[in-house]
């Protein structure tokens, strides 16, 4: 042996390995050996399996007729024989798959076969038997003729009858089949071979919706089995080609034949025959098994394969559960991932404890715009593919919805500065369109958020109140904010977004999110103000109601029309004056019936009910039962728009005059005293523009969290974006825009949270094919520049579309705000635990923190995040929330002491930015891995005792000292005294040994009663 070459070596001690391992190694060992192999090519293509039996037809000849088929779950011709079954997971007897094994430990294997003919492959195989004995010679005949029999496809009843058609006219021309066989094999070739001839010019017409359906490049498996008279023992064969063939009628779709396994047995056992058939295209269809079936080198592979499936199979008693009963297939289909894992030796670990992955977007160079370089060098090579990426009809339905949004978005926030609508048109045309073509991640859409412009309006009362020029102190506070953030983007500052984990995002996202939603209600119970419900209407009364309108004082038309310049109503009379007229002319109304309004907010509230439930409604329309798949998508993509032409029509057809979306009808500036261009200096002292730093110093904290936390969100790992983030690329882009909106007196513009999360939605992509009963899967989010940029130059020409937008009922509007707060806050874990609060624990969902943090434990992080939500929501409505920016930056804070409170265990459970899914995934495949060692996870993740207790303290004092800060009435000793009685209650708690829980919930409630505290003292000192 050592006097070999170091190749011949090789392949001996290789060839030395199989042996060994065929014969002395278990089946698992087998087949680590067989999937472990490092197979450079392509993944092996997805199977079509197809049972044929070999039936009587009309009592009569013998044909081959399908009568089940496979691509991820079972389908059956039904009974009735017009119809295919629902697709449905198969249910298998053990005995069938026992008896399997023993067909492929006995039958004929051929693996790697050259054929291009299903004669061909007949007749390799009745050789091959023959050579070992196991068929008489005498029976070849009788076997290539029965294999080679007409096969009848399960297809529409119209192909049905040409398919009918053509065997009669086959049998009519070929005398052989009205006798029992053929003399000759000759005569027997030659005339099936015509059948398939014919039988493929017609192939084309067959099952061309199913073959949708088919995978791209699959290839078949075809099973044939049935029972013959002239058999003593089962004819049984496994083969394999080495290059797929298409083998004419043998499929129902054109895919080129793989796989082909053949059982003919003698009579009386159909349908054992049949239970096998189906065991082994079940097995076919099975993931692991279809990779074993196309690397495997022999019979022991085989074997392996189905001992591994035996393995994994689940037995339900017999008395326990009804075979006929046909399972309906999962709606997430379970990953093979957690099987191959047995057989591979990397080790996957577990997950963190949140944050995200350091990768090139997150990276700190350490150089001067080392961040913003790689950005653009990132998204360069992207830029053209992300306008042709745009190349379809879901792109048409996102402009459509994310425009009306928009739209709505910018009326809604308008009103908190003065309705500045022209200002907010003009401004979200500008800067969104810029954005998109040039930022890191075009798909985040730039808005007036609300945080933004509640800090505009407190920046406009201070101003007022100070005799400040409001425009022109603005337009430095926006110099400041935007340079302070040019120096985040040079320094790389962007890769503190590392240290965002779930709890920081959803803890905005929600917040924003129920903005959304309270904004919604708020416009719509401010309509029914000013149009109240006619709760005291008597029908009784009717004939005592009236109303009309007398003169002021008794004064006479005439007189009042000599004191007015006008001309109008001549010949008019108080009496004849409408409503409006009568009080232009300074008239009075008297009448019971004067406060009379038609019922605008009953029918407000059903359009706006009835939008947002017709958006739920058509958006979930996909998974329907209705329609075509092409149509239920369609509808889909579409269900926005079409809810909100559905309630315009309803408006129209009712008549009730409900307020309609107002726009402006030109370009033009808010305010007629000034420009499209705010000077920067003369109206404010020279002081102010230095003091400007420090509200700066807030705007900037608060456009670096709502831009970086909604490029987060946009960017997770659960969109499946390829073209990469850019994250500082974005905020440089958000820097300039808020130079040039600082200038021209427009609002700021940051990402808004809740509107990219519907852009995302509104691009996502599934597959188009996918096997019958599985759901379609999700592939990514359709990434490109059009359909951002294409909203904000229709949000810009709104102007132009005022006629036709001055249809649509504000209502109507106001329920795709609600729609879009409602549908941001699906998938978000902090609602599935508000949910578990409400849940008894044996209906509660099987869900992955569930199975490893106690119960107590889940709900007390619950509390904490509501908490959290309920201060900032708290802030916002206050005159403090002009601290509002460093609340929001509080929440980073707040997750990092929760490292004192929560070991890293169930941190990595509770606050974990992967999808539920993959955690899972992850989840599965550690139980079945055999870890050496203790895992003591616990036990590393605690923290110095001393080290929790002096944070904690440093806490309540920052706490109280933020507090003495932002409330100047408390300048007196009775301030220093709150100070120091919080630094001795903190520790006081933390001399106590009480459970880390208790200690946090002790801690809130103290920062409360800080802020209590203070507010009373300030109320006293006032009084």
């Amino acid at each position: 042996f050592e006097n070999f070459p170091v190749k011949f070596r090789c392949r001996s001690v290789l060839a030395f390995t199989t042996l060994s391992i065929s014969v002395f190694t278990p089946a698992a060992e087998r087949i680590r050996f067989i999937l472990g192999e490092d197979d450079s090519g392509p993944p092996p293509p997805q199977l079509f399996t197809e049972l044929d039996e070999l039936l009587s037809v009309d009592g009569h000849e013998m044909e081959w007729k399908e009568t089940a088929r496979w691509i991820k779950f079972e389908e059956k011709v039904e009974k009735g024989g017009e119809r295919w079954s629902k697709p449905h997971v198969a249910t298998l007897s053990l005995h069938s798959l026992f008896q399997l094994k023993n067909c492929i430990e006995k039958g004929t294997i051929k693996l790697d076969m050259e054929a291009n003919s299903l004669q061909q492959i007949v007749e390799i195989i009745t050789d091959s038997q023959i050579e070992s004995g196991q068929l008489k010679a005498d029976l070849k005949e009788m076997v290539m003729y029965t294999l080679l029999r007409k096969h009848r496809h399960q297809t529409k009843k119209s192909n049905l009858r040409s398919l009918a058609d053509i065997g009669k006219s086959v049998s009519s021309a070929s005398p052989y089949i009205q006798s029992s066989f053929p003399n000759t094999a000759f005569s027997c070739f030659r005339n099936i071979l015509f059948s398939h001839k014919i039988l493929l010019s017609s192939f084309q017409t067959l099952n061309n919706k199913f073959m949708k359906k088919v995978p791209r490049d699959a290839e078949a498996s075809n099973v044939l089995v049935g029972e013959v008279d002239f058999l003593d023992s089962p004819f049984v064969a496994f083969v394999r080609l080495q290059q797929s063939v298409m083998l004419g009628g043998l499929t129902e779709v054109p895919v080129p034949t793989r796989f082909l396994f053949i059982l003919l047995g003698p009579k009386g056992k159909a349908k054992s025959y049949h239970e096998i058939g189906r065991a082994i295209a079940t097995l076919m269809s099975d993931e692991v098994f279809h990779d074993i079936a196309y690397k495997a080198k022999g019979r022991g592979d085989l074997l392996a394969g189905i001992d591994e499936f035996l393995d994994e199979v689940i037995v339900l008693p017999p008395g326990e559960w009804d075979p006929d009963i046909r399972i309906e297939p999962p709606k997430s289909i379970p990953s093979a991932d957690k099987r191959y894992l047995q057989y591979t030796t990397a080790l996957h670990p577990g997950g963190g404890g949140g944050g995200h992955a350091v990768g090139d977007e997150l990276k700190f160079t350490g150089r001067f715009c080392g961040g913003l370089v790689l950005d653009v060098k990132r998204k360069l090579p992207f830029y053209a593919s992300d306008f042709y990426d745009a190349l379809n009809i879901q792109s048409l339905s996102a402009i459509l919805f994310i425009y009306l949004g928009t739209v709505t978005n910018a009326i809604t926030f308008g009103g908190l500065l003065g309705d500045a609508t022209d200002n907010i048109f003009v401004g979200t045309a500008l800067a969104g369109a810029v954005f998109c073509l040039f930022a890191g991640q075009p798909l985040t859409i730039l808005s007036s958020t609300g945080p933004v412009l509640v800090f505009e309006r407190l920046l406009f009362n201070f101003s007022k109140d100070n005799q400040f020029d409001y425009l022109e102190f603005r337009l430095w506070i926006g110099l400041w904010s935007a340079f302070l953030c040019l120096v985040l983007v040079a320094t790389d500052a962007s890769f503190l977004v590392q240290y965002f984990t779930r709890f920081t995002e959803e803890g905005f996202s929600a917040l924003i999110s129920f903005i959304f939603i309270y904004d919604a209600f708020k416009k719509m119970l401010k309509l029914a103000h000013y149009h109240p419900i006619n709760t005291d209407f008597n029908m009784d009364l009717v004939t005592q109601y009236g109303c009309h309108c007398s003169p002021p004082d008794g004064e006479t038309m005439t007189e009042r029309r000599r004191q007015s310049d006008r001309k109008q109503h001549l010949n008019a009379t108080w009496a004849s004056l409408t409503r409006s007229e009568c009080l232009e002319w300074g008239g009075q109304l008297v009448g019971s019936a004067c406060e009379y309004v038609p019922d605008i907010t009953l029918m407000s509230f059903i359009l706006f009910f009835g939008t947002y439930t017709c958006s739920m409604g058509l958006k979930k329309f996909k998974t329907s039962r209705f329609f075509p798949t092409t149509v239920r998508k369609l509808i889909s993509d579409f269900a926005i728009i079409l809810a909100i032409l559905i309630f315009c029509g309803v408006d129209a057809l009712v008549g009730v005059d409900t307020p309609k979306l107002i726009v402006p009808s030109e370009f033009k500036p808010t305010s007629p005293n000034r420009g499209w261009f705010v000077p920067p200096f003369g109206g404010n002292p020279w002081w102010v523009y230095l003091a400007s730093l420090l509200p700066a110093l807030l705007v900037t904290i608060l456009l670096f969290m709502d831009q970086q936390i909604t490029a987060v969100i946009v960017n997770r790992k659960e969109h499946k974006l390829k073209k990469g983030a850019g994250y500082h690329l974005d905020l440089f882009w958000v820097s300039v825009l808020m130079i040039v909106c600082s200038f021209m007196g427009l609002p700021w513009y940051v990402a808004a949270t809740v509107i990219s999360i519907a852009h995302i939605d509104s691009l996502k992509m599934e597959t188009e094919t996918s096997a019958p009963g599985e759901q379609p899967k999700f592939l990514g989010v359709r990434e490109q520049r059009v359909t951002g940029t294409m909203v904000f130059i229709l949000t810009g020409l709104s102007v132009f579309m005022a006629p036709i937008l001055k249809f649509i009922p504000m209502p109507v509007l106001y329920g795709v705000f609600l729609y879009m707060g409602v549908a941001s806050l699906n998938g978000v874990q902090f609602m599935d635990r508000l949910q578990l609060l409400l849940m008894p624990a044996k209906h509660q969902p099987d869900l992955i923190y569930l199975r490893h943090v106690p119960l107590r434990r889940v709900h007390f992080f619950t509390f904490i995040r509501v908490l959290c939500l309920a201060l900032l929501w708290v802030l916002k409505s206050t005159v403090a929330a002009i601290i509002f920016p460093v609340m929001i930056l509080a929440l980073v804070a707040v997750r990092k002491a929760m490292d004192y409170v929560f070991s890293q265990h169930d941190l990595s459970y509770l606050d974990d930015v992967m999808p539920e899914k993959d955690k899972k995934k992850k989840e599965d495949e550690k139980k079945k891995k055999k870890k050496k060692g203790s895992i003591d996870s616990d036990m590393n993740d605690v923290k110095n005792i001393s080290e929790s207790r002096l944070s904690l303290c440093l806490w309540c004092c920052l706490v109280s000292w933020s507090v003495w800060i932002n409330n100047p009435l408390l300048t007196d000793n009775t301030s220093l005294i709150t100070i120091c009685c919080n630094f001795v209650c903190a520790v006081c708690i933390n001399k106590v040994n009480m459970q880390s829980e208790w200690t946090l919930f002790t801690f809130l409630v103290l920062v409360f009663s800080c802020m209590i505290h203070s507010k009373c003292l300030s109320f006293i000192k006032i009084t």
